[in-house]
């Protein structure tokens, strides 16, 4: 016990290793599906299912690990969703560019990515955001997090007219799910320790009646990873034709992780004076990741917003993240477990829905949205950019892209209000790199 106060100073950060586990098995659990999604995606790339689901346990495990004894912060780290499907649909069967050179792609975004971590450029980036883009991106990411939860949840689906409708409110999905909402809100307003996570397994239990919960199992032998380990090629990838395709996985990785650690920083306190202390220590985690994922078998890692799930339940420290590290782990040996909880629901239309876990987003999200506050919507150029941050990220479904939309226009409004010395230079760059992706698309 003294060893864990004194790398992780619980005391100081008023919380306890109790709280902590209970952090992370949430976290876990809130995110559990990227250890069948991941694989499921990748597999139609042509790699194995097994070895790439083996490769996102391993890869996760270790930058979990990475961010919690290293920059102790409780921030889960996996393959993105989304540069997963690019890696799959765009570069691969896209553009007919095999898997092995494609991991290359994402082995020298890694090695990328640990140099400007080395050289503070991504530090330099998240200090230099005003704090109400701050807020806003906080509060975006919640609203972000929100429009996942309905959508996993059945409340929201598609359409072909209006792009989105109300979902089938009595299909069985969105019943549990506007259930888990009431109960887990009842329990947080009562103030019942452990309301999330009581949350989950009262649902996990209420849906095994309704099959909505099936048991799998608990102990299954982990997957074969040889198909995929050491499978890179590198050489390949370094086709002057083809580091565009690296560049793209560092500019999507670059800003995912700074909007989700500046969105997840905000939410649990962690920015302190406009800046979020060990940045540099807490940035390297999903870079070396990456890298050691490729070698593995699997595409680019980055930090969850998912993490403001186990934050939510109070976790505060690394001991949060190194539970999760832990986890991902035993997932390889107890994987029916975590798919029972985690892993979805199929319904008749061949949709895949998560019932179970889609309230604690939405939760979470109503949490992050509080940060709307702190923006003075009576200044135009603090609450536009700020805004389009808002919304741009669940209409385009992309923490990046989102985050583009207001800071393109953030220092555009300065300068034709006569205040472009106010912005930061590395924000002038931003704008510009974000410009030059979109121009060259």
């Amino acid at each position: 016990m003294n060893w864990l106060e004194s790398q992780f100073k619980l005391s100081e950060n008023q919380t306890d290793v109790l709280t902590e586990i209970r952090a992370g098995l949430v976290t876990f659990l809130t995110a559990s599906y990227i250890i069948f999604v991941q694989p499921a995606v990748l597999s139609e790339a042509g790699m194995d299912f097994g070895a790439v689901m083996t490769a996102t346990c391993l890869s996760s495990a270790l930058g979990c690990l990475l961010m919690g004894l290293g920059a102790n912060y409780p921030i889960m780290l996996a393959p993105g969703m989304g540069i997963n499907f690019y890696f799959t649909y765009t570069v691969v069967l896209g553009q007919g560019i095999p898997w092995p050179v494609a991991l290359g792609a994402v082995f020298i975004s890694g090695i990328a990515l640990i140099l400007l971590t080395v050289l503070k450029f991504r530090e330099v980036i998240i200090n230099s955001i005003p704090g109400y883009l701050k807020s806003g991106i906080a509060a975006g990411i919640g609203i972000f997090i929100t429009f996942i939860g309905f959508v996993q949840g059945g409340l929201v689906t598609d359409n072909p007219g209006t792009l989105v409708q109300l979902g089938n409110l009595k299909s069985l999905p969105a019943l549990f799910t506007l259930m888990g909402l009431v109960l887990i809100a009842t329990l947080l307003r009562r103030g019942i320790t452990g309301a999330i996570l009581i949350g989950m397994a009262c649902m996990t239990l209420a849906g095994v009646p309704f099959g909505l919960v099936e048991f799998k199992g608990v102990v299954s032998t982990p997957p074969d990873m040889s198909p995929t380990w050491f499978q890179l090629d590198i050489l390949g990838a370094l086709d002057l034709g083809l580091l565009t395709i690296a560049a793209v996985f560092v500019f999507v990785d670059l800003f995912d992780t700074a909007g989700t650690l500046v969105g997840v920083g905000q939410q649990a306190g962690f920015i302190r004076h406009g800046r979020l202390p060990r940045a540099t220590r807490a940035l390297l985690p999903d870079a070396l990741a990456t890298t050691a994922g490729s070698l593995a078998g699997t595409s680019t890692v980055t930090c969850y917003i998912e993490s403001s799930a186990g934050i939510a339940e109070g976790g505060r420290t690394g001991l949060t993240s190194v539970v999760t590290a832990f986890l991902f782990l035993s997932a390889l040996l107890f994987s029916p477990i975590a798919k029972m909880i985690g892993g979805g629901y199929i319904t008749e239309a061949g949709q895949t829905l998560y019932p179970i876990t889609a309230p604690v987003l939405i939760i979470v999200g109503c949490l992050m949205g509080s940060n709307i506050s702190a923006i003075d919507w009576k200044k135009w150029d603090e609450a536009l950019p700020s805004y389009l941050i808002i919304v741009g990220m669940p209409l385009t479904y992309s923490i990046a892209d989102g985050m583009a939309l207001g800071f393109i226009s953030y220092p555009l409004i300065k300068i034709f209000t006569g205040q472009g010395k106010q912005v930061h230079w590395c924000l002038y760059l931003i704008a510009a790199l974000f410009l030059i992706r979109y121009w060259a698309q």
